[in-house]
């Protein structure tokens, strides 16, 4: 096990109608002492895991407010300095520390932030031309099984769950009581679950079936409230369903136009059938891997689930192919702003609503109707959204999040924003200058509604003057998503 992860020991059968998760966390330093914490969950069903069988192993807690600015980050020099003393590190931690990169705390982890072989722009650029390696293994993996599966997350997102076919993906929102959004989470209908054993491989090398499962990528930000607040639903809502966290297996998403065939010549087998926001098993340079075509930067590209003691091996694979370059996370916060993606704790909280977001989309078309049985926020997040043909209880939301062009210096999160009188309207939650178009500054932020159209003129205060700015439809760049052949 790698210094610094998290381990989740089970679950293992208890008492009748529980399941014990011992989550024990060790030290970066890999130092003696730990501490473990204890959940007793109640289900339905006999536990996945029996013991003996593969853990789950988290590798991705840390708290709610740890998203910084790239500004604001520290760099870690020395992995055994007091600054690095409470970071994780992800299962490829020497590995980046050998291709040159600059290491930062994020998130509870050293992550890199850039790498010596590139810089920021030409990094950015390389990714829309060609293709970047990003490590992502602070996110939190999560596998949802049992017959109430589906019933059990359309209690707590809004999308239509019940409508995804087996392989296919989909982006969604865990909301409160009050139509806050707790997370963005992108959820997976896996037919097949693979975890990581050569146990469950079959003579062909390729996984054996298994229970079906709910596969979820959550935010390493929202970890501790997320798996809490997972835990509470299994308690309250009494479904068949078993939750747990994937930890042994480590997250790589290789993105840009030439991703497909950087994959297509490792695993020797096209891709073209994968469409966007699908997912499916594949051998990958004789690794067992879970592919799925998504990603966060607007480009085409892959977020593949792979055995945590063979990602290394796995990416310098991948690295060994010259279309491939390194890239962190400044480069990657500067694609998914070019891309108009959301950064939750930025762009996204629990005082926002999906449609204030402008995530209306995510709210599946059945989970609209009346009477249905919704997810929490319901009854705020529904009346926002305004039906074609009548205005009946419709309640527009005060704001919404818009793109936005700023003449002169780029406007910073917490810009405020300004009407034509000078009055404040809004506030920036992310911009920057765009290394793709070369000089312009974007921003995305929330205004009043009313102020929200295409191309409504406004001014936004950047070092105590008022820069003009105008609304502007996102993305800032084209989406390149690959729709299917």
């Amino acid at each position: 096990m790698y210094p610094g992860a998290l381990r989740l020991a089970g679950p293992v059968r208890t008492l009748p109608g529980t399941f014990r998760v011992s989550i024990r966390a060790f030290a970066v330093a890999a130092r003696a002492t730990s501490t473990t914490t204890v959940w007793d969950l109640p289900h339905s069903r006999r536990s996945l895991a029996q013991p003996g069988s593969v853990s789950h192993q988290s590798l991705g807690y840390r708290s709610t407010n740890s998203h910084r600015e790239r500004r604001g980050l520290t760099t870690v020099s020395d992995a055994e300095s007091p600054s690095a003393a409470n970071l994780q590190r992800t299962p490829l931690y020497d590995f980046h520390l050998a291709h040159g990169a600059k290491m930062v705390p994020f998130a509870g982890y050293a992550m890199p932030l850039q790498y010596s072989s590139q810089g920021l722009v030409t990094s950015h650029q390389h990714t829309r031309t060609a293709c970047s390696l990003f490590d992502v293994s602070h996110m939190v993996q999560v596998r949802v099984i049992g017959a109430g599966r589906v019933a059990f997350l359309e209690q707590l997102v809004v999308g239509d769950i019940q409508a995804l076919k087996p392989g296919q993906m989909t982006l969604s929102l865990l909301t409160n009581e009050n139509g806050g959004i707790i997370d963005d989470t992108v959820i997976t209908n896996q037919p097949h679950w693979f975890d990581g054993t050569a146990a469950n491989n079959g003579p062909d090398g390729v996984a054996s079936p298994s229970e079906p499962a709910l596969y979820m990528v959550l935010n390493a930000a929202c970890a501790d409230k997320d798996l809490a607040h997972l835990r509470n639903a299994v308690q309250a809502l009494g479904l068949d369903v078993t939750v747990s966290v994937v930890t042994d297996c480590a997250l790589l998403a290789l993105q840009g136009p030439k991703a497909a065939a950087v994959l297509e010549r490792l695993a020797g087998q096209s891709f073209a059938h994968l469409a966007f926001m699908h997912a499916k098993m594949a051998t990958l340079g004789g690794i067992q891997c879970h592919v799925a075509r998504c990603g966060y930067t607007g480009e085409d590209g892959f977020e593949i689930s792979v055995p945590a003691d063979q990602a290394t091996h796995l990416a310098e694979q991948l690295l060994a192919d010259s279309t491939v370059e390194l890239a962190g996370l400044a480069v990657r916060d500067s694609l998914r702003l070019e891309a108009g993606l959301c950064l939750y704790g930025h762009d996204l909280d629990e005082t926002t609503t999906p449609v204030e977001a402008g995530l209306t989309w995510t709210i599946g078309k059945r989970r609209r109707q009346p009477g249905a049985d919704n997810f929490p926020g319901a009854a705020v997040i529904l009346p926002q959204i305004k039906v074609k043909g009548t205005s009946a209880g419709y309640s527009p939301p005060s704001r919404r999040r818009v793109g936005l062009v700023v003449e002169k210096s780029p406007a910073r999160e917490h810009a405020v924003i300004y009407n034509q009188d000078q009055q404040p309207i809004g506030v920036v939650t992310s911009g920057m200058p765009s290394p793709t178009t070369r000089g312009l500054n974007i921003a995305m932020g929330y205004v009043q509604d009313g102020y929200h159209k295409k191309d409504t003129e406004l001014l936004v205060g950047v070092r105590k003057r008022l820069n003009p700015a105008k609304v502007v439809k996102m993305p800032f760049v084209p989406a390149q998503y690959y729709k299917g052949a």
